[in-house]
């Protein structure tokens, strides 16, 4: 128990970290009086550094040591954070989330590999529904907890939370967990390792780029680089001795589905983030403190279903209970299409958050144990971090695509709104344009300016803004039905089999 959870606080951090902040976003930037075009890339700096360095992650830790690589990003943030709570502006703020991304990709990518080397094969399935339980209440339980106390103290105590898990990682890691074996004659793939960074980069850059317009060189330039870079990784890994991923695993329909899964539940939890910060301040006018409130309920109930899944695949397998996890989340998705309004209770804001929170943290469950079963020996570093790169890929794409259909949404019933008033094309469009420039923030994550809606009072925005949203989360739980249905085909019944 003891190592699960030490490596689960470490895990812990790299949810909790980005969430605080960015549910508590408007304080900062309002402290530094930061402009609103670069908001976002404030609360997104980290989550890109993780989703492009990820992969080098496991590499790392394959040769120079799995724990070793932990302690080091471990430390980092601990100093990072610690230097953060002095920021004396933004730009040395903004550099600190950089730096601290880059910490935060040694926690994200090394410690499910850890727990592979550490604890036996017959063992590790429940071993898991605890390491995900332990994220559960962590992320139930702090953004309550910050919303008080940056009440009560302001923002700089945000960045406290961080050093004070790391704190206890280190310590139950430096006594229970045992170094991993080290690859003394692999090298790592620079070349695979920086192609997949730029594609991941630059499809992030680019999605976020075409809230603005499609037709710019700033939208279609870095998605051109990110293709070109995508297929030369591919090529370079058929050709590479030592290759940063083998290409060989995705011929396994399970460990494909396991990472369509991955991306899916990321992608779901954070375009639902930009749902509830974004309309709950917007329309319903809720607090930060409110906001955090809605993830506190059912916080241990989801934490015992995790348990209890993780037990559920290590004596059948992760079939069932991804398809199930999956259907949770696409359930609600539906919940919010069916409920949302101007004048949304809410109360009904809370089973949609615990339906996501449950769905995602299910799935990730069942993802997990499938994804290090296909992992050779010596190499759980490099193939615990391509299911961290899918994952912190939805979770990048989640925010920007999220606002990519909103706003296509938004704007036609903007549109209609105005002709039904008698208002010109130029005086919606202009309306348009103001939410729009709440929107056009940088990848990974969002925030509108909550008086948006207060400087267009001549339209009804609060409904236009409900049925966009509305369009929007009908759209998006396709995909986690999709997945599911690929999931129940494909992938094994019966536990040890590979489809």
């Amino acid at each position: 128990m003891p190592i699960v959870l030490g490596l689960a606080a470490a895990y812990a951090v790299t949810a909790v970290d980005p969430l605080v902040l960015n549910l508590n976003l408007p304080q900062v930037s309002r402290a530094f009086q930061v402009p609103p075009q670069l908001v976002g890339l404030l609360g997104g700096a980290a989550t890109l550094v993780m989703a492009a360095a990820v992969l080098a992650v496991g590499g790392l830790g394959d040769v120079y040591g799995l724990k070793r690589l932990l302690r080091l990003g471990l430390v980092t943030v601990t100093v990072v954070n610690l230097l953060s709570v002095f920021s004396p502006g933004y730009s040395f703020l903004l550099a600190m989330r950089f730096l601290d991304g880059l910490g935060m990709t040694a926690l994200l990518g090394v410690p499910l590999a850890l727990l592979k080397v550490s604890l036996p094969a017959e063992k590790r399935p429940a071993a898991i529904g605890v390491f995900v339980a332990v994220e559960t209440i962590m992320c139930g339980v702090t953004p309550a907890f910050t919303g008080w106390a940056v009440a009560a103290v302001g923002w700089r105590c945000l960045f406290l939370v961080a050093p004070l898990l790391c704190l206890v990682s280190l310590r139950l890691t430096a006594r229970y967990v045992p170094e991993s074996r080290v690859q003394q004659r692999r090298r790592l793939d620079v070349v695979g390792v920086a192609l997949v960074g730029v594609a991941l980069l630059a499809l992030v850059i680019g999605l976020a780029a075409a809230q603005n317009s499609v037709s710019q060189p700033g939208t279609w330039l870095p998605l051109v680089i990110s293709v070109a870079a995508a297929a030369l990784f591919v090529l370079h890994e058929r050709r590479a001795a030592e290759p940063a991923v083998d290409l060989a695993l995705f011929r396994s329909p399970a460990f494909a589905v396991a990472l369509a899964a991955t991306l899916t539940l990321n992608f779901l939890v954070a375009g639902y983030g930009v749902v509830l910060g974004q309309f709950g301040s917007m329309v319903l006018s809720l607090s930060p403190q409110a906001i955090g409130l809605l993830y506190l309920p059912g916080t241990l109930l989801i934490a015992s279903a995790v348990v209890l899944a993780g037990r559920l695949v290590g004596k059948c397998s992760p079939r069932p209970v991804m398809v199930a996890g999956l259907l949770l989340m696409a359930a609600s998705g539906l919940l919010m299409a069916g409920t949302v309004s101007p004048a949304m209770a809410l109360w009904l804001l809370v089973p949609t958050t615990w339906l996501c929170g449950l769905g995602s943290l299910v799935t990730a469950t069942a993802v997990s144990e499938t994804v290090l079963s296909h992992a050779p020996p010596g190499h759980s570093g490099t193939v615990a971090s391509v299911q961290s790169a899918f994952g912190m890929t939805g979770y990048a794409f989640g925010p920007t695509v999220y606002l990519l259909l909103f706003d296509a949404f938004f704007h036609r019933r903007l549109l209609a709104d105005a002709k039904s008033r008698g208002l010109s094309v130029t005086q919606a469009v202009q309306a348009v344009d103001a939410v729009r420039s709440g929107m056009a923030l940088s990848p990974g994550s969002a925030g509108y300016d909550s008086n948006l809606l207060r400087q267009t009072a001549e339209l009804s925005l609060g409904p236009d803004v409900a049925d966009g949203l509305r369009l929007t989360m009908l759209t998006v739980s396709l995909l986690p039905l999709v997945v599911a249905v690929t999931a129940h085909v494909v992938m094994p019944r019966r536990k040890g089999l590979r489809a």
